[in-house]
């Protein structure tokens, strides 16, 4: 009776991932994130900052500063370990996504292959934030937005096509 009830769970969600709406919002939301928040930095102070805003530019400043820090920091103490377990996960969800063809895994993989550039993108600029000027960080974090959001295009790009060319080949009739 229970495997019933699970049954009709699983037809009436529907558990494949390219296909479900709730990916591709979080696909979108994880990259607009991803691109106004570079180093910690909200994208619309540091605007605000380019445009002469003297609060703004200290804010910017100062909240740069504290995030850098905080950014190393965790890289410093956690480097090794997160960097060993980005790739263990990496190649886990590899094999299991390509080799096995578990879509899920490939979903999964889409979203966090490319998160690991942006944060070592982020954590090299992280590096160069102490001892900048307002401009040169102002400078600093408008180029590292404009990486994170070329590696987000690609990365949009690249997930979109995989997911057409899954949702096209799948049998969702069961024939």
């Amino acid at each position: 009776m229970d495997f019933f009830f699970l049954q009709l769970a699983f037809e009436a969600i529907d558990m494949r991932s390219f296909s479900n709406l709730w990916f591709w919002i979080a696909l979108a939301v994880m990259w607009s994130t991803a691109a106004h928040w570079v180093v910690g930095v909200p994208f619309d102070m540091v605007r605000r900052a380019a445009k002469g805003h003297e609060q703004s530019m200290s804010d910017m400043q100062v909240l740069a500063s504290i995030q850098a820090r905080r950014l190393l920091f965790i890289a410093d103490a956690t480097g090794l370990l997160s960097t060993a377990f980005s790739f263990f996960a990496i190649t886990a969800l590899s094999l299991l996504g390509f080799l096995y063809g578990v879509e899920f895994a490939q979903a999964i993989l889409l979203l966090f292959l490319p998160m690991t550039l942006v944060a070592w993108v982020t954590l090299r600029a992280a590096r160069r934030v102490d001892g900048s000027s307002a401009e040169e960080l102002g400078n600093l974090l408008f180029r590292t937005r404009r990486v994170i959001q070329g590696i987000g295009i690609v990365s949009i790009f690249v997930t979109s096509m995989w997911g057409m060319w899954v949702n096209l080949n799948a049998n969702v009739l069961g024939g």
